[in-house]
């Protein structure tokens, strides 16, 4: 069987490396009681894998680690037990038990939402941009890819879009396209935002993951943790 897990990662760890926290969770199955399935040959270690790594820097309250295990173990006393070895700055939300031929999360993986928190006097520009972006078909931008950099259009990979003013800023709602083909990623979305407003980002703006999407039998989007 195999065990889904919806965590999240707060702003004290928010820094803590895609890879340090592989180690971590590694190390934290260790201090449980659980039958984890381990890999065979000289170095064995937990078999988990992780929907899609998130960004050093960004927050997060909706990350899924799929945890295979070698007996069946009910959803509760999994959920307890990593809870357990969890710090409170990596809070375990939800555990949903699946069989080991479901679906790898990341396979279904379509897109992400996400809240961005600016707090600057380029926010008001930057938001004034959105109607403007919403209405094109065809928005280049400079995409870093592992064959280097190249101009595409983002426009497609921006589903939804929405600019609202609190009491600590400026905030953006987002849902972007999130593909082993196609990505497009919340900094470079307000990158382009900025440059088409005439204005720069400010050093460090707070993005924070809210959901993860992938589209059911019926063609619509759920939430992964659902499918």
């Amino acid at each position: 069987m195999k065990g889904i897990f919806r965590f999240g990662k707060t702003r004290r760890v928010q820094y803590v490396s895609h890879l340090d926290l592989q180690r971590f969770m590694q190390m934290a199955l260790r201090r449980t009681a659980l039958p984890v399935a381990y890999t065979q040959g000289f170095n064995p270690h937990p078999i988990l894998s992780f929907a899609s790594a998130l960004a050093m820097g960004w927050t997060s309250e909706y990350e899924l680690m799929e945890i295979r295990f070698s007996a069946d173990v009910p959803a509760d006393k999994l959920q307890q037990e990593m809870s357990r070895a969890l710090p409170p700055d990596i809070p375990l939300y939800s555990v949903r038990i699946v069989e080991d031929q479901h679906p790898a999360m990341m396979s279904k993986l379509e897109c992400a939402r996400y809240t961005i928190a600016l707090d600057d006097p380029c926010a008001v520009k930057i938001a004034s941009e959105v109607p403007l972006f919403l209405a094109e078909t065809e928005v280049d931008a400079l995409r870093k890819t592992k064959s280097g950099e190249k101009m595409v259009n983002i426009r497609p990979w921006c589903y939804e879009l929405l600019a609202k003013e609190t009491e600590f800023g400026m905030e953006f709602d987002v849902l972007l396209k999130l593909t082993e083909a196609a990505t497009l990623k919340p900094d470079l979305l307000m990158k382009t935002l900025a440059q088409r407003a005439g204005t720069e980002l400010p050093g460090y703006y707070r993005i924070h993951r809210t959901c993860l999407y992938g589209r059911s039998h019926k063609d619509t989007l759920t939430e992964l943790m659902r499918l």
